[in-house]
């Protein structure tokens, strides 16, 4: 239904959750490498690496790599450095949702490539860091899928 991109994720934790979280909202987790870690690494498994079976995972070379397997879609950048509110765009399915590494966020290239509008941001108390990777893309997804009627989901 809907696309979360990982881009050069570095905690394995993080990415494990992901993978959980994506087997039980059905959407399809693509990873752009380099990646912090092994797939294999016993911390990712800890975390959710026994999703990995039921999950639909896609690891790419690179981003160009990604953006071909994704096809047409339209992309929604999660930044700190948004000014659209996560929850204020329409969401349909197939939309996909890029999210940086957890200790630098989204290059400038690739943000600038993303309209203004599809910059989402999720609100926090100013001052603070961004909160942590899995929790914003469970924010993020599952709010998509809320305005899809949770199709598929039991």
């Amino acid at each position: 239904m809907f696309n979360i991109i990982l881009y050069q994720p570095e905690i394995p934790p993080n990415t494990g959750n992901v993978i959980r979280l994506s087997a039980n909202a059905g959407v399809r987790l693509h990873l752009v490498q380099p990646l912090g870690f092994e797939m294999s690494e016993r911390t990712l498994k800890r975390a959710g690496m026994d999703y990995r079976e039921i999950a639909d995972v896609l690891v790419h070379e690179n981003w160009p790599a990604c953006l071909a397997a994704l096809g047409e879609c339209r992309l929604f950048a999660v930044t700190t450095r948004g000014t659209t509110r996560y929850d204020a765009p329409g969401y349909t399915a197939g939309d996909a949702f890029v999210f940086g590494a957890e200790t630098s966020g989204l290059p400038q290239a690739l943000l600038v490539s993303i309209p203004p509008a599809q910059r989402i941001r999720i609100p926090m108390r100013a001052g603070n860091r961004s909160i942590n990777l899995s929790n914003a893309v469970a924010l993020v997804v599952y709010e998509a899928w809320r305005q899809c009627g949770f199709e598929g989901g039991a």
